[in-house]
């Protein structure tokens, strides 16, 4: 990943922003996840994309991707079975908590509000949460 982000075309992103995605690139290639070495096209979400897939599966399940924008970064993690990684989330530090237990918009995405599609439900410290996941994570 630091011999890609090298290349001229990715001289516009911070160095601290190059630092996080070469780190994040191997900490997800050691737990099993790949880009296959490749940043793509960023569509409506900035100028390139990083997408994280499961190493070895023929599934393109995305689990994460880094958005490459202008001026900054943006990391969207796929997240699924969050009851099972509760106690984890709860002694997290309070920044990565706000990401679960924070204050986030009602959903956007549905046509049909008494049903979403999108909602997440889940437990942490005993209380409980239900949120977008377009709007978080």
């Amino acid at each position: 990943m630091k011999e890609l982000l090298s290349q001229h075309e990715f001289d516009f992103i911070k160095p601290h922003d190059k630092d996080f995605i070469t780190s994040f690139d191997a900490e997800m290639n050691r737990l099993g996840y790949t880009c296959n070495g490749n940043i793509g096209n960023g569509y409506c979400w900035g100028r390139y994309m990083v997408i994280y897939t499961k190493a070895g599966v023929k599934s393109k399940k995305s689990y994460a991707r880094v958005y490459i924008r202008d001026e900054d970064i943006v990391l969207r993690l796929y997240l699924s079975n969050i009851d099972k990684h509760g106690e984890e989330i709860g002694q997290a530090p309070e920044y990565i908590q706000e990401a679960f237990t924070g204050e986030y918009p009602s959903c956007d995405h549905c046509h049909d509000k008494t049903e979403c599609v999108h909602q997440k439900r889940y437990t942490i410290n005993g209380n409980s949460y239900e949120i977008c996941d377009g709007k978080a994570f």
